[in-house]
């Protein structure tokens, strides 16, 4: 007797040409409302590890104070962000870099109580374009900029702690694009957040009509909001004198008090 074998075909099926397009529609729109909230996460963990960064250098310079009379380091000459340059605080020569010295960053006064030199890097500051600008200013490498993101204000250049009142008022550093905040005389007042004898703040980065007005970008790096020339609607993260954290919004300086600076009037008035 005779089997008769049947044979049933499978057919598999695919997904249409327009299925598939659908399909990466809806994914691209999906990505489009995801990217901007996973943007704003990133950012505020950065802003986050900033802030942390801070609160560490506050104790490294408490712990300075304490073996040193309560006494800022000389800090006018210290010009760049050059502490890291594979040896850490070490020349070429194997000799150490002294804050005096116009390739130290000013943390290298502080090199004894510190660990890591990690804690004074802000992840914002690691964009590609930053990076760039970094390099045009002193020649330094992207390596020694990692570390050296904050800005010191030298109005305070050897100046005895205990004595300045209101210390909770009184900026030691926040995040700028230069390692030194200027101090001296009317000229040198351009990279504060107060006004000058300029029309507006941060005349060295002028935002509205200067050549270098993408620094601008680095200062207020945080929470950006805004990609204007002269705008970011961010803020910059600042470590006061008494050791606390904070942050400051954009601004052209108007509501920047000089005692924020210059606690003793020394220089300005």
């Amino acid at each position: 007797m005779a089997h008769k074998t049947k044979h049933i075909r499978h057919t598999i099926k695919g997904f249409t040409l327009i299925e598939l397009l659908v399909v990466i529609a809806i994914i691209a729109i999906l990505m489009a409302i995801l990217m901007p909230s996973l943007n704003r996460v990133r950012e505020q963990a950065r802003d986050i590890s900033c802030r942390s960064n801070l609160k560490q250098v506050g104790l490294v310079m408490f712990m300075y104070f304490q073996e040193n009379d309560f006494k800022m380091p000389q800090v006018f000459r210290t010009d760049h962000w050059g502490w890291c340059n594979g040896n850490h605080w070490r020349h070429p020569d194997g000799s150490f870099y002294r804050p005096t010295e116009d390739d130290s960053y000013w943390g290298t006064a502080f090199k004894e109580f510190v660990t890591d030199t990690q804690i004074f890097g802000c992840p914002s500051l690691r964009r590609n374009h930053e990076m760039e600008v970094a390099t045009k200013l002193y020649g330094d490498s992207f390596i020694e900029f990692y570390d050296s993101a904050y800005g010191l204000n030298a109005y305070l250049d050897r100046e005895g702690v205990s004595s300045i009142k209101n210390q909770a008022e009184v900026i030691v550093t926040h995040d700028h694009m230069e390692p030194r905040l200027e101090q001296g005389n009317e000229a040198q007042r351009n990279d504060m957040l107060c006004l000058g004898v300029e029309t507006e703040n941060l005349s060295h980065y002028r935002p509205l009509n200067s050549e270098r007005h993408s620094y601008y970008r680095g200062i207020f790096r945080h929470n950006i909001r805004s990609s204007k020339t002269n705008e970011t609607g961010g803020t910059l993260n600042t470590i006061w004198l008494d050791s606390h954290v904070s942050r400051i919004k954009e601004t052209y300086g108007n509501d920047i008090p000089n005692r924020y600076y210059d606690p003793k009037k020394k220089y300005l008035p």
